[in-house]
């Protein structure tokens, strides 16, 4: 049996040569006038490479590695005269590319890059000065996880949200924490407005303080009642959905299956096709099927 499961890279980074660092990437050549690259120098210069860059093992037959992740990074490190930088080595040789997997870093990977700066000794204000944004920007993302459970947490640690989704979601109880966020995940907007909506449409026994938050501007007594039944239908109906997907999935390709062999058989086929073109038209669409998208 298993001991668990294998970890994609190195738990801790190793020092490489910047030489033997190959991009995976074209970089271009004058990324200096970009506002991002300056942070990003200032950043370097002022408080160090807080996020290690990511490449693979090395090259067979070479000392090289290919970098799959910060090559804005290995710019900047180049540009201030490093010659070597910490490193997560892959331990796969998987043939994808990271950049297409990773973008950008999600919210609570800035909030834990904005703690460990500031463990290290760097001021909230020299944060802000470096990274070219308001103080109040760093303070709240320094405590974006602050009164959140870790259940919700982990439903959004690779997603990108606004720190204010934080703020509302605290005024809430754990378990009503990990439903808004569901929901919001499984409509795909996760956004301030829907949390403020969803926080109105609390039940008062599931909010920190008992206190029916003020409702929401333009929305009537009559508009929040009628918000709150819906919205707890819908969450009943998303549970019924989640319990009952994989039985579905299961009894839908077992039933397409079944009905591929039927329609082989040429009798069949003839019959329906004579006398139940409709029911025959219904069968053929589902055995067309290969994915539950189309």
């Amino acid at each position: 049996m298993s001991d668990g499961v294998a970890l994609g890279f190195s738990m801790e980074p190793l020092s490489l040569g910047l030489m033997n660092i190959l991009p995976s990437r074209n970089i271009p050549k004058e990324p200096n006038g970009s506002r991002k690259f300056k942070q990003i120098l200032s950043s370097i210069k002022e408080i160090g490479l807080i996020e290690p860059l990511s490449v693979t093992s090395v090259i067979k037959k070479t000392e090289h590695h290919m970098l799959l992740d910060g090559h804005v990074r290995l710019v900047a490190l180049r540009d201030l005269g490093y010659e070597v930088a910490p490193c997560l080595v892959a331990n796969d040789d998987e043939g994808y590319t990271y950049n297409s997997r990773i973008n950008r870093l999600s919210t609570i990977q800035e909030h834990f890059m904005i703690r460990r700066a500031i463990e290290r000794g760097v001021s909230t204000k020299r944060l802000a000065e470096v990274l070219n944004v308001d103080i109040s920007q760093i303070i709240k993302k320094m405590s974006l996880l602050k009164g959140i459970c870790p259940e919700a947490a982990e439903l959004l640690k690779d997603r990108q949200f606004s720190a204010d989704i934080s703020r509302i979601l605290r005024k809430m109880k754990p378990t009503r924490q990990i439903e808004c966020v569901e929901l919001m995940i499984s409509a795909n907007v996760v956004t301030t407005s829907y949390a403020e909506a969803m926080l109105v449409a609390t039940p008062v026994d599931l909010l920190v303080d008992g206190k029916k938050p003020q409702k929401l501007t333009g929305v009537t007594k009559e508009q929040v009642a009628k918000m709150e039944r819906e919205m707890g239908s819908l969450q009943t109906q998303y549970k019924l959905v989640e319990q009952s997907y994989g039985r579905d999935v299961l009894n839908l390709v077992l039933a397409r299956g079944y009905l591929v062999k039927m329609l082989e058989n040429k009798s069949v086929a003839r019959c329906l096709s004579q006398q139940y073109p409709d029911v025959l038209s219904e069968f053929e669409s589902i055995v067309k099927s290969v994915t539950l998208e189309q």
